[in-house]
């Protein structure tokens, strides 16, 4: 098998009673057939964490779960100069889908961080990130990664992202893309991630889009809502800041005490101009949900 396809490794440790073990599940070479990675991962229940890695393996999944314990499916393939890899998880359980929905609800069986899959990818090559999560919790950690393209879809998953080390993305992100029904994304220092576009879609669940920091180039945000809730922080008032807003009777929304109107629906801060440099532009539509602007104090 050439070494650009994966190798499933299905490592047997000794086992130590009462405690399970990490073991590597799979891992994707690096080689110099592809100069990008296009990589689709779908997680349908479980605890899933996403870092940068220090090898240049542009894909390594540990888990504490054994092979008896999951499902998968998994696909690789190089088109043109990209390597496309497509992975799908599922903890195989006798429970049914109203179960583990009581257990989200509830949490009526075995704590949130027991089982887990670690996804670690590498430094060196650009990402386009397809990521979805049926039920659990994701923790992503884009520091230092070069991303191009960034999609999440959550159905009642609960994802944080974030840059831990404060490390920027590597390369300019054309979109940021994400999609919450019942559950929650907390994106935070999203002026790191260097994104042309953000569009954020809320059904029922929870967003927080952070850009309390300064942001080093314009970004226009596009927001739907449905019936859930988005959090919106702004950064201090030196940036410039524009937000248009489609709403309904049935709506709330909370702006921050620097957003004057400035025309129908339309409202800006003090240092809002047309020829204004690394402008945060917001184009927002909600229909029953609640929209929230907090200002970093």
């Amino acid at each position: 098998m050439d070494k650009f396809l994966l190798a499933i490794l299905l490592v047997k440790l000794l086992s130590v009673p009462g405690a399970a073990q990490v073991k590597k599940q799979f891992t994707v070479e690096k080689t110099d057939q592809y100069n990008s990675v296009d990589l689709s991962l779908k997680a349908k229940t479980g605890n899933c964490f996403i870092r940068p890695s220090e090898h240049d393996d542009i894909l390594n999944v540990y888990s504490n779960l054994d092979i008896e314990e999951y499902s998968h499916s998994f696909s690789n393939e190089i088109k043109g100069k990209t390597c496309v890899i497509k992975l799908s998880l599922e903890r195989e359980s006798q429970r049914g889908v109203g179960r583990k929905i009581s257990h989200h609800v509830f949490g009526t069986y075995e704590r949130a961080s027991e089982k887990f899959w670690k996804v670690y990818l590498t430094e060196e090559l650009p990402y386009s990130l397809n990521l979805d999560y049926g039920l659990g919790n994701s923790n992503i950690d884009l520091a230092g990664l070069a991303i191009s393209k960034l999609k999440i879809n959550t159905g009642s998953a609960d994802v944080n992202v974030s840059y831990s080390t404060k490390t920027e993305n590597k390369i300019e992100m054309d979109t940021f893309s994400i999609k919450v029904d019942m559950g929650s994304v907390a994106a935070r220092q999203l002026n790191l991630a260097r994104s042309k576009y953000v569009l954020a879609d809320v059904g029922f669940g929870n967003m927080l889009l952070d850009f309390s920091d300064k942001p080093v180039m314009a970004h226009h945000i596009k927001g739907t809502v449905g019936a859930g809730n988005l959090v919106i922080h702004l950064p201090s008032q030196e940036t410039p800041v524009i937000v248009r807003i489609s709403d309904s009777w049935l709506c709330s929304v909370n702006l921050s005490r620097n957003l004057k109107k400035i025309g129908d629906n339309t409202f800006a801060n003090a240092a809002y101009s047309k020829n204004a440099k690394n402008i945060l532009t917001f184009d927002l539509d909600v229909s029953m949900g609640k929209i929230i602007f907090k200002e970093n104090n």
